[in-house]
């Protein structure tokens, strides 16, 4: 990955520290996604993910350690020993969905909306400003066509398994 000189770098890290990765702090969008497949990947009300070009992520250590869990159009790599998600790729391959609380450093991107409120968790109450959209901004605005590209993979379903 050659990345221009005034680039920033951030590092990220499974909770462990078995598999480590670098980014590029060129992130297109951030959301908190509320979606049935999010909650459970984290096991958390939802998942604060940041959407990037695949070629900007590049694992630096722990590649062996990466266990993949398969989707119909996406999969997600967490580490095999934690058990930590570390990011999902999608769009064949072409993007990836980092899991913000991965990283290490502070990227210079915050989660702009609420993705997927339709399906959130009914325990849980979203008590920020941010606007929130019953199932995916691609729905709902149109005029986030850049970001909605990227996120517009996402559909609820049940079919992810570990490969």
């Amino acid at each position: 990955m050659q990345e221009p000189t005034n680039t920033r770098t951030l590092g990220g890290s499974c909770q462990c520290g078995a598999v480590t990765y670098k980014v590029t702090d060129e992130f297109i969008f951030a959301v908190n996604c509320h979606c049935s497949i999010c909650r459970r990947a984290t096991g958390a009300a939802f998942k604060p993910l940041a959407g990037i070009e695949r070629v900007k992520l590049r694992i630096t250590s722990g590649e062996d350690k990466i266990q993949i869990v398969d989707g119909n159009s996406w999969h997600d790599e967490r580490c095999k020993l934690c058990g930590s998600f570390l990011f999902a790729v999608v769009r064949d391959g072409a993007f990836a969905h980092i899991a913000m609380g991965t990283l290490v450093d502070d990227p210079n991107i915050r989660p702009s909306a609420h993705i997927f409120v339709g399906s959130k968790a009914p325990w849980f109450t979203i008590t920020d400003d941010l606007p929130q959209y019953d199932e995916n901004i691609v729905e709902d605005r149109s005029e986030f066509t850049e970001a909605s590209s990227f996120v517009s993979f996402h559909q609820e379903s049940d079919t992810a398994k570990p490969r």
